[in-house]
């Protein structure tokens, strides 16, 4: 069953078109997917702390992976905003550290959820300059005009052949291997979140979108940029769900929109 987003639209700041869609899959019964949109409302902490978005696929079991997703996403918002020190992109690598640690420890309180964990993918869009960080495999994409960027690496065990030349890019996302992960928050001793070397500038008409490995896996980048340059936020997002349900859907679908306006 598909899931509109729980942002209230009426709510947003002006200068964005925004869309969430998720979806449980064809061959799922629960969604492990959590997804989450933010704004401070102040002015003065808009200025300073803009917007963020986060997605994140858990796994780790029925419960353990929802559990785990859920975790990050409410932690990178909570210390994000709490611990904000004038630098988005270090406000973002603290709330995933923190992330990490508050999954590993709710794995020792619960030992049923032992293995828990959880891709994420945050990023911050404060006036001009977009700052992310990553772990895992779902992706954050720019999509300029027609043109797609891919923003992240994935952290997968065929993430590293396509980055060592043993396996083409276009094979990739087909190989039967790609779900086997080589980091995760909430797994291993320490994590260390991808991130980009400078600000990332931030143009009128740049569309970013989030998504789980359930919509990569299944939708080309020429046609999702395709479906996102061509469409409303909103309508991208159900076209894109749609395709990868008529694909046979086998994960669940996580999808995030954020085009800039203004």
């Amino acid at each position: 069953m598909i899931s509109a987003m729980a942002v209230d639209l009426k709510d947003i700041k002006p200068g964005i078109e925004l869309a969430i869609l998720t979806d449980v899959g064809r061959q799922r019964t629960n969604n492990e997917d959590s997804y989450l949109y933010w704004e401070p409302e102040p002015e003065t902490e808009f200025g300073r702390k803009g917007r963020l978005a986060v997605i994140a696929d858990g796994m780790g079991g029925y419960e353990g992976g929802q559990e785990a997703s859920r975790l990050a996403v409410e932690t990178v918002r909570h210390i994000y905003d709490d611990s904000f020190a004038n630098d988005p992109q270090t406000a973002l690598l603290a709330a995933f550290e923190t992330a990490h640690r508050n999954i590993q420890r709710y794995a020792e309180e619960h030992p049923q959820f032992h293995g828990m964990g959880t891709t994420c993918t945050a990023f911050a869009v404060v006036g001009p300059q977009l700052y992310f960080a990553h772990v895992g495999d779902s992706r954050l994409y720019r999509v300029r005009g027609t043109n797609i960027s891919r923003l992240t690496r994935d952290h997968s065990y065929v993430g590293r052949l396509v980055e060592n030349g043993i396996v083409r890019a276009e094979d990739a996302e087909s190989h039967p291997q790609r779900h086997i992960l080589t980091a995760a928050l909430g797994s291993g001793r320490e994590v260390v979140p991808d991130a980009p070397p400078s600000a990332i500038a931030v143009e009128k008409g740049d569309s970013f979108v989030l998504c789980t490995d359930g919509l990569w896996g299944l939708v080309g980048e020429t046609e999702l940029a395709g479906l996102v340059s061509s469409n409303a936020p909103e309508a991208a997002c159900h076209a894109l769900v749609q395709v990868a349900l008529e694909r046979g859907g086998p994960d669940n679908i996580t999808v995030l929109i954020l085009r800039i306006v203004e």
